[in-house]
């Protein structure tokens, strides 16, 4: 019988903030179901398919959404998502907050192990956190530490010691951390994996090599590695030594890469794996028709292309307009990816909302429209001293390899050709080499997109921050700035919507990168694989996984 599960993500703030999205079975906790809810006769063993290769697995550096999956199942922090959005424990048991919203103090659970059997203590947390603001490790999620918490930016800058930072272990169970001013939406960012810990001993002993060896992968969360081949995919396996161990009932977790994802697809198909996280589009219809596995889920997050304001012509804020709007969103989705996307005219995200007021209520659409205003874009280009495309010079327009991916540069070469008259040359690397790439601004117009690490608007705000670790686009602005700033150590939630609304205006009024769509994803998962959960981070748990069949 066909079963279709479509998801749907709200995301509203009141007194305090509810969520609402995706998951397979949903447990009341992230590993709620009893030991004896997976059958004994069926074997515990999940192979899911991923599409792109992470550029590495050491939660303290990477920010590549490609890692979630392992990571989140190898590593917990002190709290995670449950299979309704909400915030709760992982590592910390429980936690309090001083009236003055500055002092956080987590009491960890008790007898925390690492997966190798050795003691963890909140003496860990203090390390991986002082680790990950250690210039020379080139983390690149600091800005969730040195944004927040005391000392943290001085001594990032090497202008203060450790003893000055607010992060501190008061004994083994206990963790203290002060922040330097209050924010409402704090303890959602501590979900993110750059909170979570790495074991000391192992990063000592082996440098950056620790993550590239099964035996030197020491972790914390609910399956440990057992295996890596890199190019070929991670062999995990249940981690006894997890504080849940009695309830993960997988025994065996396989991660699989297989790029194509029709090629997943057949696999999936054939019974060799049992889930993939990308869906070819142009599969998508008719596995809307006709299949159990197909997961449609809504994300908070946005499709957009960066733009290297450094470089003329892309220097001018008209031929970055130009671009935008000689987009046909519409077609895009409708006709490249077949999906449920929506056309988007701004990188952050709709669906949060404070007491009713949603943040893109009377939202400006910067000039931009769903199908492509080519009479507008032509003459945005002829201001911008480009009548016709005339002198306008080769845009090199590139993307990491993916087939999805693909399809859409391809359909954006023929629009700005057709409908601005210019020539465009399309280029293609693997993520690594491509991401380093954008970072050294090696680039005109490159693909991108942006899954929000925590359920707030404020995660789109830092990838535009002048100095912001994440801002591969060489644009700044100190009115948009210091209106971010504002808004993130205002308490009242709507002044503080009223200030990012500000800031994103500054932001959109130069068009520092080209949206194009905001997301829901389209995956699949047998519908024999049970008890686990996806939010609309696109952060999946397989703590409470089993297999019935």
């Amino acid at each position: 019988m066909k079963k279709m599960s479509v998801l749907f993500l709200v995301l509203v703030v009141v007194s305090t903030t509810v969520f609402a999205g995706g998951k397979g079975e949903e447990p009341a906790a992230p590993a709620a179901a009893t030991a004896d809810s997976a059958p004994a006769m069926v074997e515990q063993k999940l192979i899911f398919a991923l599409q792109n290769e992470p550029d590495g697995l050491d939660p303290g550096i990477t920010n590549n959404s490609f890692a979630s999956p392992i990571l989140l199942n190898t590593f917990e922090g002190l709290v995670i998502y449950d299979a309704n959005n909400s915030i709760v424990g992982g590592s910390a048991e429980s936690w309090d907050i001083s009236d003055d919203g500055l002092s956080y103090t987590f009491h960890l659970r008790k007898n925390l192990k690492w997966s190798d059997g050795t003691a963890l203590t909140a003496d860990d947390f203090v390390y991986s956190y002082l680790r990950v603001l250690d210039p020379a490790l080139g983390a690149q999620y600091t800005e969730m530490i040195t944004t927040y918490i005391v000392g943290a930016e001085e001594y990032y800058a090497g202008t203060a010691d450790a003893d000055s930072v607010g992060i501190k272990a008061v004994d083994a169970n206990t963790l203290v951390l002060t922040l330097m001013k209050p924010t409402a939406y704090y303890i959602g960012i501590l979900g993110m994996w750059v909170y979570s810990p790495v074991n000391e001993a192992t990063v000592t002993a082996n440098g950056d090599k620790w993550t590239r060896s099964a035996d030197t992968f020491i972790s914390n969360g609910p399956f440990k590695m057992q295996k890596i081949a890199f190019g070929e995919g991670y062999e995990l396996v249940k981690n006894p030594n997890y504080w849940n161990a009695a309830n993960v009932k997988l025994e065996k977790l396989n991660f699989r890469f297989i790029p194509d994802p029709s090629t997943a697809l057949v696999a999936l198909d054939q019974g060799d794996i049992d889930g993939q996280w990308e869906v070819p589009s142009a599969d998508l219809p008719s596995l809307k028709a006709s299949s159990d596995a197909l997961q449609i889920i809504p994300s908070y997050g946005t499709t957009y292309y960066e733009v290297n304001c450094s470089k003329a012509p892309y220097d001018n804020p008209k031929v970055r307009l130009a671009l935008a709007m000689a987009l046909d969103r519409t077609a895009i989705i409708e006709n490249v990816l077949q999906s449920t996307d929506n056309p988007a005219f701004s990188l952050i995200a709709p669906g949060y909302s404070v007491d009713g007021v949603a943040y893109d209520e009377g939202r400006s659409n910067y000039g931009l429209s769903a199908t492509a205003d080519v009479e507008g874009a032509r003459a945005m280009l002829a201001e911008a001293g480009y009548p016709g495309g005339e002198g306008f010079p080769t845009l090199e327009l590139s993307y990491y390899t993916n087939e999805t991916v693909k399809n859409i540069v391809e359909a954006m070469q023929q629009m700005w050709q057709e409908n601005l008259g210019i020539k465009v040359n399309v280029s293609t690397e693997e993520w690594a080499v491509y991401y380093e790439n954008i970072q050294a601004l090696n680039y005109d117009v490159g693909a991108m997109g942006w899954g929000a690490d925590y359920m707030h608007p404020m995660t789109f705000f830092p990838l535009r921050l002048s100095d912001g670790v994440g801002n591969n686009s060489g644009w700044g602005n100190s009115k948009y700035d210091e209106l971010v700033k504002q808004a993130q150590s205002e308490i009242d939630p709507l002044k503080a919507m009223k200030l990012m609304r500000d800031a994103e205006d500054v932001m959109m009024a130069e068009m520092p990168l080209i949206p194009i769509y905001f997301r829901t994803y389209p995956m699949m998962m047998a519908s024999y694989v049970k008890g686990w959960y996806i939010t609309p981070l696109k952060n999946m748990y397989l703590s409470g996984a089993y297999i019935e069949k």
